[in-house]
């Protein structure tokens, strides 16, 4: 009995335990026309292995996503997606997780790729945290233009770069 005791408490601080991770987007798609349109791009973005939910929002054009637990998300393959359906991104929200994250110089990493918070400033971080993806391909010129005119990264020795603000 005080082993089950046990085991139960142990099961259950590992199932509640937060992991570090993307859990949602907002993707904001541009030249959407119609339904049609609309649909072959969720059938695209819904091939996608760590692509859990989405709710499409056709009247501003934008895909709600929420992602798969455990399963790193890519967002390149996002983007390679959107245009393979004959569309471009052009906004980029997503909520990532911060638990058990470390945040060094405003770089963190995670599934291969290293992610820099333009606009954190000494900020530590908790839980679920609102960024919008402000690389070239993933937000307007302007919005891109505004973060990464002073933004000179080294290159990672992996994985891609992606420039985050919050």
């Amino acid at each position: 009995m005080k082993a089950l005791k046990i085991f139960v408490i142990i099961f259950a601080l590992s199932v509640t335990a937060a992991k570090a991770q993307f859990t949602k987007a907002e993707l904001q798609v541009s030249g959407l026309t119609c339904a049609l349109c609309a649909k072959s791009t969720e059938k695209a973005l819904r091939t996608l292995p760590f692509v859990g939910e989405i709710k499409t929002d056709l009247i501003r054009n934008t895909y709600i996503i929420t992602f798969k637990n455990d399963v790193p998300v890519n967002f390149e393959q996002i983007s390679k997606k959107v245009q393979g359906s004959g569309f471009s991104v052009n906004s980029l929200k997503a909520t990532y997780n911060f638990a058990n994250t470390k945040v060094a110089e405003s770089k963190f990493t995670y599934g291969g790729d290293t992610y820099h918070l333009l606009n954190a400033g000494d900020k530590s971080f908790t839980g679920d945290v609102n960024v919008t993806v402000v690389d070239n391909g993933f937000a307007p010129k302007s919005v891109s233009k505004k973060y990464l005119s002073q933004v000179t990264d080294a290159t990672p020795a992996s994985g891609r770069v992606y420039h985050l603000a919050i």
